[in-house]
Parts: structure tokens; sequence; C-alpha cells
């Protein structure tokens, strides 16, 4: 009887998680239009962007993460639901990861006048993109199920090395790079946000990786529902 109660009270402690990220994407949202925030020259109001764009960054490489992971259980167990949950974080990242691009695009224009400037933090962001978008490729041009699932999982667990590389490690070692951060994470340390906007910078954080989550569960339970359609097709 008490497991029986228990596994009815189940879904909705699991809904939980869902609707605090609801309520703090909310917070995130209304207060990074419309709090106080310190009036600086050149960027002005474009400040509140980074409540988004460094949030976007943090949720993509969150998600990357856990498709890092993902890969690895494939290559241990060799369980294509792994396969399958790395894929999807594939999708999520590169959702997340083209919003960072876009704000920091749009950031990039207010700021330093242009979209896009020859600058090793932003080639470096660039390059880790690609390097994903090479994944969907090799995806798609291979037909067996097992070698697909394979090539996949091991050229996934190299993507991550190499993004982290070119957007965390060698923008730091050029030393050249005019985007905020190159020392360390940019809005994170002590003197680089003032104390108005960490109540809603720190919140944005958590907010966007629980966000980018979510969208990896939809996307895995999408993706697993085509297969399944697609194996009673056959």
């Amino acid at each position: 009887m008490l497991i029986y109660n228990l596994k009815l009270l189940m879904p909705k402690f699991a809904n939980i998680w869902k609707i605090f990220t609801i309520i703090l994407l909310l917070y995130v949202i209304l207060g990074g239009l419309l709090f106080e925030v310190p009036k600086l020259p050149v960027i002005h109001q474009t400040i509140r962007n980074i409540y988004f764009h460094v949030g976007m960054w943090f949720a993509m490489i969150f998600i990357l993460f856990l498709g890092f992971i993902f890969s690895l259980l494939y290559l241990n167990k060799m369980d294509s639901k792994y396969d399958r949950m790395a894929n999807a974080t594939v999708k999520t990242g590169l959702l997340f990861g083209f919003l960072g691009i876009v704000t920091g695009m749009l950031w990039a224009q207010f700021t330093w006048g242009t979209f896009w400037v020859n600058d090793p933090k932003l080639n470096g962001a660039a390059v880790g993109i690609m390097a994903y978008l090479a994944y969907v490729i090799l995806r798609s041009s291979v037909d067996d199920h097992e070698k697909r699932a394979r090539l996949a999982a091991v050229y996934k667990i190299f993507a991550f090395v190499i993004m982290f590389v070119f957007i965390m490690i060698l923008p730091r070692m050029s030393g050249s790079s005019i985007h905020p951060g190159v020392d360390g994470n940019p809005a994170l340390a002590t003197g680089d946000l003032s104390p108005m906007m960490r109540k809603i910078f720190y919140p944005a954080i958590p907010a966007w990786m629980l966000f980018s989550y979510w969208i990896y569960t939809l996307v895995y339970r999408y993706d697993r529902l085509s297969d399944k359609l697609k194996q009673l097709n056959l």
C-alpha cells in the first residue's frame, strides 16, 4: 500500500522542478527587463542582456556536458537509449548556442558598432558550434544504426573537448580578446557586477540551465516516439 501511494505521488514531485523553473524564469525575464540597472557609458540599458546572453551559454555548456556523459555511457553499455539521449542534448545545445550567438551579436552591435569582430572569444564560440553541426552531419551520413551510434558517441566526446578548449581556454591564452571574461568568467567575479544586478543574474544561471534540461526532455521524448513510429512502419 505504501509503495502504491509513493508511485501516485511521484508524478507530482516530478513536476515541482518544472514549476520552480517557470517561476525562476518569470522572475529573471521580468526583473531583467524592469528592475533598475546601473547607468554605464557606451552599453547603457543593453547591460540587461547579460541576464540572457550569459545564461544561454551556461545552459548550452551544461546540456552538452550531459551529452558528453551520455556518450561515455553508450560506449560503456552499448544501450541505444544513451545514443538517443546524447543526440537530444546536441539538438538542445545547438538551440541555446545559436541563441547565445544571436544575443551576443545584438549586444556587439550596440557596444562595438558591428555584429561581429575578429576576436578569439567570438571565433572560438563559432568553432565550438560548428563542431557540433559536424556531429549532426555525421549522424545523417551513416545509415547503419549501431555504427552511427558508435561513431557519434566517439565524435561527441571529442566535440565537447574541442568546444571547451575554443570557448574557455584558447581565448584566455591569447590575451587579446576584447570580450569580457578573458581573465575569468564574466560577471561572476566580485567586482564585475553591481549588487543591484546580482539578484537577477545569479538566479538567471540556474533558471536557463533548468530550462535547457526541460527542452532536452521534450526533444528526447519526441525522438523516442519518432523511432517507435518508424519501427511500426517497417
